[in-house]
Parts: structure tokens; C-alpha cells; sequence
């Protein structure tokens, strides 16, 4: 890998660590300051406030990640497991924990008469809580998945010794990887992508009551399910195209290397939840306008510097 690449893919990540870390930053902070004085936080606070905690520690692990890479010939196999097993767990919880975000505007937005939604909408947050106890069975079956990958790569990497032989089972270990990572990476789409279709549904159908009973249809839960939506729609737009970045680097290894591969999963995973985090913030009126309030701030601080000096 030319000098080039690596030097574009040590700026992209850059760029994308450090904004995702002020972001997610940013989202705590706000929350904190809420907390300490409402002195109580609401469900979906503390579905954000979980989200961007763990993915604090997510941006942390990729640097890792991306660390060991750069100083591959220092790092051990224990150091290897630990970090990819740390991924795996932290890039988890980031997407179920939005699909948890997407189950919560859905329940308390949508207005189904089916007897059975009923009552899951009135335990809403128990169904929430139960869906991301259970979706650690799958992060069980993912880590077990991920750590028989491993052993099978370090015994094939041991048996054969020769260049060419240990570069194609680590070639074909960043395939599996990744092919591992995408599968189980469906289920929260799909949960997500189903929230979103009956979101749209709802909207459809409150639409039309409007129109029947002849009156506005610029009322408030019209209001909720668009602004639901649009932050559904950009979660959903970016998670799309994390999961098909990941198919296209899956499929173009042959002839990219796994370098420029494991860098390009890397920096479009870390892009992936930075531009959610933003897409949070935009679509949350509390952060939107603390967000607001941060840049006038910060454009009276500059104006007030400029204008201070001789």
C-alpha cells in the first residue's frame, strides 16, 4: 500500500474520529446537564445517551484497530482477538441500540387499533428493554462465530508458513470477518426497516382521516411521524451504504489487498456513526438547539477575537 493511500486514510480517519468524538461528546454533555437539572431523564435521552457512549468507546476501539494495523509487526494474536472481540461487542450495541431509537418512535408515535400492538405500546419501554436483552444471544453467537474464525486463522497461519499462503488465509480471514459482521448486522436492519414501513404506513393512514373529516392535516402527530421519519430515512440511507460498502469491500479484496480493505471497512464504519450521530442531533429539538445555541457561542467568541486585536 502506497505512501499516498495511507497518509488519505490516516486524514479521512482523522477527520471522522474527531468529529464523531465532539458529536457524540456534544449529546452527553447536553443530556448530563439535563439530567442534573430536571433530575430525571426521559427513555429516549437515555437510549441517545447510551448510543453515543458506546460509541465513544467504539471510535476508541477503531483507533486500536487502526493502530495495530499501522505497527502490524508488533502486535500480537491476544492483542488481535481482543480488539476484533471488542468491535464486534461495541459495533453491537451501536446498532441495536439505534434500532432500540427506531422501536421507541415507532411505539409512541404510531396509533394501531390491533389489540396486540396496544399492549406492547403501553409496555413500550419493557418491549424495548426485552428486544435488547434477547438480541444478546445473538451477540453471544456472533463473538462464538468470530473467535472460531480467529483459531481457524491462527492454525492455518501456523501450518503454512510461506508468504503467499499467509497472505491468502488472512485475505480470506478479513472475508469471513466481514461477511460475518454484515449477516448479523441484518437482523437490526431489518427490525429498523420495519419500524420505518409501518411509520409510513401510519402516516398514510393519518393522512387520509384528515382528508375524510376535512381538516388539517398539519397537526401534531402528523408533525411527530415526519420528523420521526426524517430521522428514520437518514438512519437508514447511511446504514445502507455502511452495508453495502461492506459487501463491496468483501468482494474487491482480490485485487485491493486486505490493508486497503480492513482501512476502508474502518473509515466507513467510523463515517457511518458519525454522520448518524449528526442526523440525532438534528433530529432531536432538545440537542438541535443546544447545537444552535454552541455555534452562535462560538461565532460571537470569534467575532469577539477578531475584533480584539490592533
Amino acid at each position: 500500500m502506497g505512501n499516498a493511500t495511507v497518509f488519505t486514510f490516516i486524514i479521512t480517519f482523522t477527520v471522522e474520529f474527531i468529529t464523531g468524538t465532539l458529536l457524540n461528546g456534544f449529546i452527553l454533555g447536553v443530556n448530563c446537564v439535563d439530567l442534573v437539572k430536571r433530575r430525571k431523564i426521559s427513555t429516549m435521552d437515555q437510549i441517545i445517551t447510551a448510543l453515543a457512549i458506546s460509541r465513544v468507546v467504539l471510535c476508541l476501539v477503531v483507533l486500536s484497530a487502526l493502530l495495530s494495523l499501522a505497527y502490524s509487526e508488533k502486535v500480537t494474536i491476544e492483542l488481535v482477538k481482543i480488539i476484533i472481540i471488542s468491535w464486534v461487542v461495541t459495533n453491537h450495541f451501536n446498532l441495536w441500540l439505534s434500532t432500540k431509537l427506531s422501536m421507541f418512535y415507532f411505539f409512541k408515535i404510531v396509533n394501531f387499533s390491533n389489540s396486540i400492538f396496544l399492549y406492547l405500546k403501553w409496555r413500550v419501554t419493557k418491549v424495548i428493554s426485552v428486544t435488547l436483552i434477547l438480541s444478546l444471544v445473538l451477540l453471544f453467537s456472533h463473538v462464538a462465530v468470530i473467535n472460531t474464525r480467529i483459531d481457524a486463522w491462527i492454525d492455518a497461519s501456523r501450518r503454512n508458513l510461506s508468504f503467499h499462503s499467509s497472505s491468502r488465509n488472512s485475505a480470506q480471514f478479513v472475508i469471513n470477518l466481514l461477511l460475518t459482521n454484515t449477516l448479523f448486522s441484518f437482523m437490526p436492519f431489518t427490525v429498523s426497516l420495519t419500524a420505518f414501513l409501518l411509520l409510513s404506513f401510519s402516516l398514510w393512514k393519518h393522512h387520509r382521516q384528515m382528508q375524510t373529516h376535512s381538516r388539517s392535516s398539519r397537526d401534531a402527530r402528523a408533525a411527530a411521524h415526519v420528523k420521526a421519519l426524517q430521522t428514520g430515512i437518514g438512519f437508514l440511507l447511511l446504514y445502507t451504504t455502511f452495508l453495502l460498502c461492506l459487501f463491496i469491500n468483501m468482494w474487491s479484496i482480490d485485487f485491493l489487498g486486505k490493508y486497503v480493505t480492513a482501512f476502508l471497512s474502518i473509515v466507513t464504519g467510523t463515517a457511518f456513526f458519525s454522520l448518524h450521530s449528526c442526523v440525532l442531533i438534528l433530529g432531536n429539538s432538545k440537542l438541535k438547539r443546544a447545537s444552535f445555541s454552541v455555534l452562535w457561542w462560538l461565532r460571537c467568541r470569534s467575532k469577539g477575537t477578531g475584533s480584539s486585536g490592533p
